[in-house]
């Protein structure tokens, strides 16, 4: 069994922040399991590869024989975390929260192990209050303390709307950790401000404050924007290994080193190495873009699903399975490419407006694999194979 010490040293390799600074190795060395919290809102029906980094988080505690304490946020989902926005979210319904449990309970429960793993949803407590309860909760904030928030006090000073439900988010989710009594909460870094009003509620209801521990958020396959189901810049946990290999090779070189730590989960001194090799030449960036990309499909399918995926995409592509007489098309100069336009200029369409019919259609691939957002990096389309259907391909170059 591992020292505090020494699971310390795990358990905040490859993290953002933890706070406050040295509470983590004090709560460690008690003689007992931690409570390890992490909040879920079930707002869309997919489980990223981005949003599996909080939950190999959360193993990494289970492994070290602490108890993860997963919260099911079907109550929270209702009322929409507005982290990171600058509108307010559309509130889902209880049925469509309802389908989005159904999608990912599973697959989220096979990312974690199945001992030492507490399941709550928080409807069990939310749903239970009454006026006396909220009025008892809002009284032990102050405004503020909520526009504290940088969204919150970017969108005021930008005289944006505000809905007090909004505002109500944050002290939902600090009820959460008082209702299960966390020892740590882990979030993304855009949980930040949330998981310290955790601190204060426990605080104020007399329980010891939770420590909190933040994981960066990985960018999505675009290389620019946090990975999405929104945007479609997305990797699933479920998707086919051919497809999570081919996606995954098609991200910008300059993503690799965030995707070797987040979506591999390597450790922070392998990412260095492994950065250093690119850095001076004794690793070629194509070559090691292939070893991230097994890595990660090994760690949802295995090895032998890993090496079998390589395969398929070298018969594919390596091997030139395209077309013999393929024709060439060269990329323009941009850095983001938008591929309607794109498909047009190559001759694949006829109009900008059918490419964007094509891709909303799911009949646009590079490399064999479907994309499903509208603007590309440019590094990840050099030497790849563009196709609109079956029978339509251009081979791009520099």
């Amino acid at each position: 069994m591992m020292t505090p010490e020494q699971q310390l040293e795990y358990l905040t390799d490859g993290v953002d922040t933890v706070l406050p600074e040295g509470e983590l190795l004090e709560k460690l060395r008690l003689d007992r399991p931690l409570r390890v919290k992490l909040g879920v809102d079930p707002t869309a029906p997919d489980v990223t590869l981005g949003w599996a980094v909080v939950f190999r988080q959360l193993r990494k505690f289970q492994e070290c024989g602490h108890t993860a304490v997963l919260i099911i946020g079907d109550f929270t989902a209702q009322v929409g975390d507005p982290s990171g926005v600058s509108a307010t979210r559309r509130r889902l319904d209880f049925d469509e929260v309802g389908q989005n449990v159904s999608g990912v309970l599973d697959t989220i429960k096979g990312l974690l192990l199945p001992e030492r793993l507490e399941l709550r949803p928080n409807s069990e407590w939310l749903g239970a209050m009454d006026m006396h309860d909220v009025l008892d909760l809002t009284s032990k904030f102050t405004v503020s303390r909520i526009m504290d928030r940088e969204d919150f006090s970017r969108r005021w000073a930008a005289h944006e709307p505000i809905s007090m439900i909004e505002f109500m988010y944050p002290l939902l989710q600090a009820k959460d950790s008082v209702a299960v009594a966390a020892d740590v909460e882990i979030g993304g870094t855009d949980q930040l401000f949330n998981l310290l009003v955790g601190r204060d509620l426990q605080e104020r209801s007399g329980q010891r404050p939770q420590v909190v521990l933040t994981v960066p958020l990985l960018v999505g396959t675009d290389g620019h924007q946090k990975m999405s189901q929104s945007i479609g810049n997305y990797i699933s946990v479920r998707d086919e290994p051919a497809e999570m290999f081919g996606k995954t090779m098609s991200i910008p070189d300059e993503a690799m080193e965030q995707w070797f730590l987040l979506g591999a989960g390597n450790s922070e001194s392998e990412v260095a190495a492994t950065m250093a090799g690119l850095a001076d030449g004794s690793l070629h960036p194509g070559e090691t873009k292939r070893r991230l990309a097994r890595e990660i499909v090994a760690i949802y399918w295995g090895e032998e699903a890993a090496v079998g995926a390589e395969t398929s995409f070298d018969r594919l592509f390596k091997q030139h399975d395209a077309p013999e007489d393929t024709p060439t098309h060269a990329l323009p100069a941009d850095d983001d490419i938008w591929i309607p336009a794109l498909l047009n200029d190559a001759g694949l369409v006829a109009s900008n407006s059918e490419g964007r019919r094509m891709v909303n259609q799911g009949a646009v691939k590079v490399d064999g694999v479907k994309i499903e957002a509208d603007t590309m990096a440019r590094s990840g389309l050099v030497d790849a194979v563009l196709q609109v259907g079956k029978r339509r391909f251009v081979r791009l170059t520099d």
